[in-house]
């Protein structure tokens, strides 16, 4: 889990150094909420706007993630959607999920990606035909990845997927392999720090899987559309990436069950090739140049 001491650092250490600064507008990240406050005694004392960027609201899962004391960030989640009345949020979902606390008008600008450096970027020399990226955690769901594999590969004995990533499941899911046999077809590569090194690898797989319940906006699968993937997702309320995943055009939506999951893989596989270029133009709309027009536009806004 996440430190809050870290959090708690980074906003008292970030106010000295910000205030010797001027500023028309503030522009803070919700997560991990206390620099929140940090920019709202900047604001406060400078008399400047304040925006707040909310990426997911937890709500609910504060207590799934903490149990009892899970009551604390539940609080201070909310105390922070009262901060300020520009809000910016990534998906429809958030907006949604901070109209139901309350919040009113909240501005959609969803997350960009770099389009130009991601096409610059030439395929990785290890090829494979599924590839997942992300964090190692129970949200993500890779443990049904690693059985939809194995359905596959009894259609596909040489199916070959990567796992790109690391996190506290990654130890139970190396065992899941071992368990299922499936050491010859699925490789964990751990954390990779160099970007382009990730999208080599994208560029260099034919389908990509995020089995995910709980995306504040699914960025990861934006990049693998922009290099040319299908990308299969879950159908889910708390998954955002459903936002601009249309199924059977850029993707595939399904339930999240290993069965379906493995279908979806094997149809994605076959329709890759057909679908390639309408990932690129789903993934292209969402280019930083467009969204930094859209933040200017809604930052002028908030000057006026």
């Amino acid at each position: 889990k996440r430190s809050i001491k870290e959090a708690l650092v980074f906003a008292a250490e970030l106010l000295p150094k910000l205030i010797k600064e001027d500023f028309e507008i503030i522009d803070c990240q919700e997560f991990p909420y206390f620099p929140c406050f940090t920019a709202k005694l900047y604001s406060t004392c400078k008399k400047r706007q304040l925006v707040i960027t909310w990426h997911e609201i937890w709500d609910k899962y504060w207590f799934q993630y903490l149990g009892k004391k899970g009551i604390f960030g539940w609080m201070v989640e909310r105390i922070v959607s009262k901060l300020t009345e520009r809000n910016i949020a990534v998906s429809e979902k958030t907006k949604k999920e901070l109209e139901r606390m309350g919040v009113k008008n909240v501005r959609v600008i969803p997350n960009g990606i770099d389009f130009k450096k991601i096409d610059s970027i030439k395929p990785s020399e290890e090829e494979s035909d599924i590839i997942f990226v992300g964090r190692l955690i129970k949200d993500k769901n890779v443990d049904i990845l690693i059985k939809a594999i194995s359905i596959v590969k009894t259609e596909m004995p040489d199916v070959r997927c990567l796992i790109v990533g690391d996190g506290p499941e990654r130890e139970k899911l190396t065992m899941l392999v071992k368990k299922l046999e499936l050491e010859k077809n699925i490789k964990f590569t751990g954390f990779l720090e160099n970007y382009e090194n990730v999208i080599g690898l994208m560029k260099s797989s034919k389908v990509f899987v995020l089995p995910s319940t709980r995306e504040g906006f699914g960025i990861v699968a934006l990049e693998a559309n922009a290099c040319g993937l299908p990308v299969i997702t879950i159908k889910h309320e708390r998954n955002a990436s459903c936002e601009f995943v249309r199924d059977h055009e850029n993707g595939f939506l399904c339930d999240l069950s290993e069965r379906d999951v493995a279908e979806k893989i094997l149809l994605g596989l076959k329709k890759g090739k057909s679908v390639r270029k309408k990932c690129v133009d789903i993934a292209r709309k969402y280019d930083l140049e467009s969204i930094v027009d859209m933040i200017e536009s809604f930052y002028n806004e908030v000057r006026s």
